[in-house]
């Protein structure tokens, strides 16, 4: 018998082999997949020691076990689990520069749909290497060729197996806190906890904090929302008198273009400019268009981009919002504000499912009146992407719900296509060339914004042609990165950037996004000033004719002569109007946003002055993340108020819900559709969508008890 095989013919020799296994395979990730970040030789060493503790403190359970079977049954199972809970990390890591965390696996379900094919794109050849040694193990297995230990394993011996497993994991925590003091008290990075102690000892940590959190929710008083009102109160931004109220009583559109980053505009690809409408959207004098504005998203992305745009509250530190608490949270969000202060109907057109982001049931929270999901769209094996019907498709649909809707209205329009992995079939790009580089995500990435470039102009179309453009104001905005910052590099030659040179501060000045504010007669231009997601909310409040002064908003209005303009990531990366600021475990490297440099000795005052930003940022995104997981709202109502009850909510038949409504009001009816002397509007809605070119009644159809004139 070959020396291996005697080493694996006894249980403590096969759990260590697979402990070896686990381990290679973990530090093999550790520099080919993610970006640790390590400095110094101590972190090196932690980085290739921290997985053998944990994973043999997991392993060590199948040591217990008498059977043979029992032993070889559980290992092999507990084996697979941490090597499934490895890729998972790896594909999560490509997606979203982040590790998996409690809350994301307690969101896995409800979000599941749609992201197989996502994760797909993800993948890498030399993923087999995760794979591999499973594989050979099955065959060996199936071969016979690993002998079987049939001596139970002494328990006493277990327990000091186990016992070795536990004293290694306390070393790695000494020796982390030698060279990151505090590590597990102060720091905010994941990245720093994965890179210190592994991800076993990441996902415990997390658990801990996760059961501390619900268990402070559960024991949060009234009081504690005094230190957030103070906040609010102090940072409150009065609105600038020139634009208060200019939108007053105006059907309110919003556009969330997914994925959508700023660099996008003006762009062009073999002279051809990828987004011809936005940019004329962009430099139309009717359109306040910013040209400093960043996205502040976290794990949740869209979620936590819808989160800001509704409450001007930041998504969670970790998991979305959404899935993760947003649906028993109070809200004061912007469609029962908007409702009960203007009168105004809320509706949401989002192509996917409507369970994803758990949306079903967070917008009855937020007080939306109707939300047409997937299920009210035409649905055929080319209409959709991965996350639902595509863009062209989505707007020409939703005619036929809006055009009915009571007037003034706020309706978002969720758009898809701009997602990853930027697919679509070759009849939807016309002549559109894409980018000739090395990197298909980064040259699809063009096409498809593209395609939700023309998607928009149809929809603009539309709006003129109805007359709805007269009396509305339309918000469109990118909620998120789209291109990794493993694509950046690729996409640096398209920016006439060396990728050679390409740095931190070329990544961070990346999230940029467009956010444009367009309406006829608005006194618009090109803004300077800098600011973020958490802004929009209170700017279009103020726009509205809504003072925001009694709501918990975090954000500012962009427009107003005391807005904050200092930018804070959910990361604690910040940027103002000057510097651009990396801030991990308050260690700050700061970057000068005119020439891109470090700044090696900042001047004293600079220090001092960015110091206190973090210090006021840091806080506010504490303030929010306290509102959020406390559930604080329910203890504070702002005056003429009336708290949301989802219960009052249905989205089912929600068409039938529309022409019920318009039919009982008669005269009095405010809809597009009553308006137009009872006749649709659809056929005004021309769209070069293939799918829709010989199916144009998709657009048109309507329940026949009630639908009147058809065209």
């Amino acid at each position: 018998m070959s020396k291996l095989k005697r080493f694996l013919s006894q249980r403590l020799g096969w759990i260590t082999f697979l402990v070896l296994l686990i381990w290679l395979k973990t530090v093999i990730a550790y520099y080919c997949d993610f970006n640790m970040g390590a400095v110094d030789p101590m972190q090196h060493i932690l980085m290739v020691l921290n997985p053998l503790a944990s994973s043999l403190l997991i392993l060590s359970i199948a040591l217990y076990f008498k059977k043979t079977t029992s032993m070889y049954l559980v290992s092999s199972v507990l084996y697979l689990l941490e090597t499934i809970l490895l890729y998972s990390n790896i594909l999560y890591y490509r997606e979203f520069n982040d590790f998996i965390s409690i809350s994301t696996i307690i969101d896995v379900g409800k979000v599941a749909k749609g992201l197989g094919s996502s994760a797909i794109a993800m993948t890498s050849p030399h993923d087999v290497i995760y794979w591999l040694d499973l594989i050979i193990l099955v065959g060996l297995f199936g071969c016979k060729k690993i002998p079987l230990a049939q001596k139970p394993f002494n328990r006493l011996w277990a327990l000091g197996i186990t016992s070795l497993a536990i004293m290694g994991i306390a070393a790695n925590i000494f020796l982390a806190e030698l060279n990151r003091p505090q590590l597990l008290v102060r720091t905010f990075d994941r990245t720093y906890i994965v890179k210190y102690l592994g991800l076993n000892s990441f996902l415990a940590y997390d658990g801990i904090k996760t059961a501390q959190s619900n268990n402070l929710r559960s024991n949060a008083q009234g009081t504690n929302m005094d230190p957030v009102l103070d906040y609010v109160h102090q940072h409150y931004a009065a609105p600038n008198p020139q634009f208060y109220g200019v939108a007053k009583g105006k059907n309110v559109i919003i556009l969330h273009l997914e994925s959508f980053q700023q660099f996008l505009i003006d762009s062009k690809v073999k002279d051809q400019e990828v987004t011809p409408f936005l940019n004329s959207l962009y430099h139309d004098s009717n359109t306040l268009a910013f040209e400093n504005f960043f996205h502040e998203v976290g794990q949740g992305k869209t979620s936590d981009a819808e989160t800001m745009l509704e409450t001007s509250l930041f998504g969670l530190p970790e998991g979305s919002f959404f899935t993760n608490l947003g649906t028993n949270n109070t809200f004061q969000a912007a469609p029962a504000i908007l409702e009960q202060q203007q009168g105004y109907t809320s509706a949401v057109f989002h192509g996917n499912i409507g369970s994803f982001w758990s949306r079903d049931t967070v917008y009855k929270n937020m007080g939306y009146n109707y939300f047409f999901d997937q299920k009210y769209f035409h649905q055929t094996a080319d209409s959709n992407t991965y996350w639902g019907s595509k863009d062209k498709i989505l707007f020409a649909e939703s005619i036929k719900y809006l055009e009915q809707l009571q007037q003034p209205f706020y309706a978002k329009f969720l758009t898809v296509t701009n997602h990853n992995p930027y697919q679509l079939a070759a009849n939807d790009l016309d002549d559109f060339p894409k980018p000739e580089t090395n990197n298909t995500m980064v040259n699809n990435y063009f096409s498809t914004a593209h395609y939700l470039d023309a998607a928009v102009k149809e929809f603009f179309d539309y709006l003129k042609a109805s007359g709805l453009y007269n009396n509305s104001i339309v918000i469109l905005y990118g909620d998120h990165f789209g291109l990794n910052e493993g694509d950046e590099k690729a996409l640096a030659p398209l920016l006439n950037r060396d990728p050679n040179t390409w740095t931190t501060f070329d990544h961070l000045q990346l999230q940029r996004v467009p956010f444009m504010i367009h309406m006829p007669n608005l006194k618009g231009g090109i803004q300077k000033q800098y600011g973020g997601e958490i802004d929009v909310l209170p700017t279009i409040m103020h726009l509205l004719g809504i003072n925001t002064k009694n709501y918990i908003y975090l954000g500012t209005d962009l427009l107003s002569p005391q807005h904050d303009p200092n930018v804070i990531f959910r990361n604690r990366n910040f940027i103002t109007p000057k510097y651009s600021v990396l801030n991990s475990n308050n260690h700050l490297t700061i970057y000068q946003n005119s020439t891109g440099e470090v700044l090696t000795n900042p001047k004293p005052q600079v220090q001092k002055q960015l110091t206190q930003v973090a210090q006021q940022k840091n806080q506010e995104l504490e303030l929010s993340d306290l509102v959020n997981k406390t559930n604080l709202l329910r203890f504070y109502t702002p005056p003429h108020f009336t708290p949301v009850n989802p219960k009052n909510y249905n989205y089912q038949n929600q068409f039938q819900q529309l022409l019920q409504i318009r039919d009982e009001l008669g005269s009095k009816s405010t809809s597009l559709y009553s308006r137009n002397n009872n006749k649709t509007t659809t056929n005004l809605y021309k769209t070069t969508a293939p799918e829709l070119q010989d199916n144009a009644d998709f657009i048109y159809e309507v329940p026949a008890a009630t639908a009147g004139n058809k065209k």
